[in-house]
């Protein structure tokens, strides 16, 4: 498991108070970049020099309990699934001041060639990082 935390900033929330619901995506995506720090020149690289991408093909998304203004979400980053040139990640947010839990995002991405938009066989560095985090 994988754990990355980040704080509510007051641009996350909605009229309501809490966190907009499509932001959870982007700590998702924050999450994921983090995730693949420990690759050579980490996500950045991955992105700018390899050219190697991570495009979401199908997310299932639950809320459980709000985010607010102040709190620190805890994301937890398991892999449930490893395939040839796709793979999940699977974010189980809870709030860090009681462990509550808050949501939790399962996320299909397909392996892509971002130079032509297809999908590629996982590379192995990237299969072993992923492996390391199965759940």
């Amino acid at each position: 498991m994988f754990v990355y935390e980040r704080p509510v900033r007051f641009e996350d929330v909605d009229a309501a108070g809490i966190v907009f619901f499509a932001r959870f995506l982007n700590y998702c995506h924050e999450a994921m970049e983090a995730f693949f720090g420990p690759l050579d020149g980490g996500y950045v690289r991955l992105i700018n020099e390899r050219h190697i991408g991570l495009p979401a093909v199908h997310l299932d998304v639950d809320y459980k309990a709000p985010l607010r203004y102040g709190d620190v979400a805890r994301i937890e980053v398991t892999i449930p699934h490893v395939g040839r040139s796709s793979t999940k990640l699977r974010y189980a947010f809870f709030r860090a001041r009681d462990d509550a839990p808050v949501a939790e995002v399962v996320h299909t991405c397909a392996v892509s060639d971002l130079a032509v938009m297809k999908s590629i066989p996982i590379p192995d560095d990237m299969r072993a990082l992923l492996s390391a985090h199965a759940s």
